[in-house]
């Protein structure tokens, strides 16, 4: 487990000389969705029994997550071409699956940030809903897959202009093509069809629902979920073993 040590710690270390401009990232990008989307288009709007401002709090928190823990990746892409930090991790004397774990669990602490964040916004905004239980798996399930998607992509790409095409064509349309913003019902077919293959669509229904106790999918999500997350940290670990420092 020195391994898994080793690299949190590392991680964390950046993170906190970071960590305001990690603070404001997470604080002003969702306010500018809350301000365009919540009041400037859905302030009287409601999506079925639910008030829009509501329904938007859970996307905004599963968006704002996902682009912090997925954002490792570019901090593993600076460590990898410019310190060389990753290829200390291989050659150290640690299985890959530590370092595999390291990074997820730094994921999932930097993708924890906004949400408190954006939960102090919706109550500003009258929102108060209070999370139930099952929020916490819902959160920790969907923070484990960014952050090994992001791994995946840090490793994979061979410059930052590789990873800036991922980002603008994958995680952006995933982010507005997977019921963030707007019920995926209401849309046509070819983006009902993008929002089934996307996991940021089970995995804000999983937040969406613990946070309204909306959802009555919630064990068909999260399994969902899991298998994705299973699938992903296989590949992370396939992807990690076939580096050569």
């Amino acid at each position: 487990m020195n391994g898994i040590k080793g690299v949190v710690y590392r991680e964390t270390r950046v993170l906190k000389s970071r960590f305001m401009k990690t603070i404001l990232s997470s604080s002003v990008s969702p306010l500018l969705f809350l301000l365009a989307f919540g009041y400037g288009i859905g302030r009287n709007s409601t999506v079925g029994q639910t008030g829009y401002i509501e329904f938007l709090i859970p996307g905004l928190i599963a968006m704002t997550s996902m682009n912090q823990s997925y954002g490792i990746s570019s901090d593993i892409n600076i460590s990898r071409f410019y310190f060389k930090t990753f290829d200390e991790y291989l050659l150290a004397p640690c299985a890959k699956w530590e370092i595999v774990v390291g990074e997820i669990i730094y994921g999932i602490l930097k993708g924890l940030i906004p949400v408190l964040i954006i939960f102090m916004y919706g109550y500003l905004a009258g929102a108060g809903n209070i999370p139930n239980i099952l929020f916490v798996p819902a959160m920790l399930v969907h923070l484990i897959i960014f952050s090994m998607l992001g791994i995946m992509v840090a490793l994979k790409v061979k410059n930052h202009g590789d990873q800036f095409a991922v980002n603008s064509f994958v995680i952006t349309p995933m982010i507005f093509l997977s019921g963030t913003f707007y019920p995926v019902e209401h849309m046509p077919l070819a983006v009902k069809i993008i929002a089934a293959v996307s996991p940021l669509t089970y995995t804000t229904r999983l937040i969406r629902g613990s946070v309204l106790g909306t959802d009555t999918a919630y064990l068909f999500n999260f399994s969902v979920s899991a298998v994705i997350a299973a699938a992903l940290f296989w590949l992370s670990l396939k992807i990690v073993k076939r580096i050569e420092p």
